[in-house]
């Protein structure tokens, strides 16, 4: 529960400052952010199609 509190305030406070950012530096951390996790979900569906075989 502690974890939840804890991740929803950091998430607040990074929406919060995007809003003052300039909408190219704002685009560009988006599509940074984006490139991250679809590489990060890429790992982890190929760790577990390995783990599924063995």
């Amino acid at each position: 529960m502690l974890f939840l509190v804890v991740a929803l305030l950091l998430l607040g406070i990074v929406v919060g400052a995007a809003a003052y950012l300039p909408w190219p530096v704002a685009l560009v951390l988006g599509c940074f952010i984006a490139v991250w996790l679809v590489v990060f979900a890429g790992r982890e569906r190929r760790r577990r199609d390995r783990t599924r075989r063995a």
